[in-house]
């Protein structure tokens, strides 16, 4: 069973930054393409950044020069590097595994991100 822990979230002014964190619990990420996803209230679930296993990266266009998502094998995470940020950003974000063949899709609980104008 493979479990995905978010942190890093929290209270910041528009124009500040935040780094959250997508822990695993076994060394899976490395091997399954991780999103980070959020979801304001009223709206529905948005995905916000990927990256695969080879380490190819997309974003969704509202955040593209701002957001970087990066992985770091040795200590099972994924990090979502979040710059210039904006009231319309406020959302709990969430980070999942895709399911392939081997394995299913995991996500983890989510944190709150709050931008204040």
């Amino acid at each position: 069973q493979v479990q995905l822990v978010e942190s890093g979230g929290g209270l910041v002014q528009a124009g500040g930054s935040l780094r959250l964190s997508c822990a695993a619990s076994r060394s899976i990420v490395s091997y399954m393409t991780v999103d980070w996803n959020r979801q304001a209230p009223g709206k529905q679930r948005e995905l916000v950044a990927s990256i695969t296993s080879g380490g190819s990266t997309s974003y969704t266009d509202s955040v593209k020069g701002r957001f970087t998502i990066s992985r770091d094998n040795a200590k099972n995470t994924v990090y979502l590097q979040m710059n210039s940020l904006k009231p319309e950003d406020t959302g709990v974000y969430t980070c999942n595994t895709r399911s392939t063949t081997s394995f299913k899709s995991v996500w983890g609980q989510g944190t709150q991100v709050t931008v204040s104008s």
